[in-house]
């Protein structure tokens, strides 16, 4: 089993971003993270699984850990409308950030992923860590 935290950050928003990942499998812990300019924090969000799936061997099972609902909640529950109302939302309008809910979606389909929603600072040692990073990652661009 292969745990993944992820998180996402923006100095501003739109602005400097970061993104991080802790992924743990079976012990084996690897940090990963990255930054952007001009950017929001919805993009850094969806960066951090993104990145993490493109960094593992698809044979494990798989959970991630997000504070997001926007992560969550899409990748679970949204995209499926999505791309039955060829991305567009409930209110007719362009889904934000197709290009990364694309590669979020193909990845999620190719691997065996649970989806977990956590609360943001809440006391959770890796989500806290897997947050430091992310804003580290936003002010070093």
């Amino acid at each position: 089993m292969i745990k993944i935290y992820t998180d996402g950050s923006c100095l501003e928003n739109p602005g400097n971003g970061g993104w991080a990942a802790i992924i743990n499998n079976n012990g084996n812990i690897k940090k990963i993270s990255g930054s952007e300019k001009n950017t929001t924090n919805n993009r850094m969000e969806l960066m951090a699984p993104i990145n993490a799936l493109k960094s593992i061997d698809s044979k494990y099972e798989i959970e991630i850990y997000t504070d997001s609902q926007y992560v969550k909640l899409g990748i679970t529950e949204w995209i499926n409308t999505w791309i039955k109302n060829s991305w567009q939302t409930s209110k007719k309008e362009d889904v934000k950030n197709k290009d990364l809910w694309l590669d979020l979606y193909n990845l999620n389909k190719s691997l065996n992923v649970k989806w977990i929603w956590v609360k943001a600072h809440a006391g959770n040692p890796l989500n806290e860590e897997v947050d430091l990073l992310a804003k580290k990652a936003a002010y070093l661009d």
